[in-house]
């Protein structure tokens, strides 16, 4: 798996793990939301900068984007589909 495949893959899982759409993560990390989109399917070359903002807007540390998931690992569930009820 490349660098690419690697922090887009983390970057869906921790943000389907915390309930974030695409739209919020981009907002708390102040980027575009098809840049997240682009991003988690391995299509762009994230820089440091932009990694350090969504790994912010996740509360996770920087290497947790980084890290190589098992090898026999379930690609991340998307999120369901739908508002949120209001609360």
């Amino acid at each position: 798996m490349d660098a690419r495949a690697i922090i887009g893959w983390n970057l869906r899982r921790l943000r389907v793990a915390q309930g974030l759409s695409q739209e919020r993560l981009a907002l708390a990390a102040g980027i575009d939301r098809a840049y997240v989109g682009r991003v988690e399917r391995g299509s762009e070359n994230v820089t440091i900068a932009t990694l350090e903002a969504m790994a912010w807007a996740l509360a996770v540390p920087v290497g947790h984007l980084l890290a190589e998931p098992e090898p026999h690992a379930m690609p991340p569930a998307p999120l369901k589909a739908g508002r949120k009820p209001a609360r």
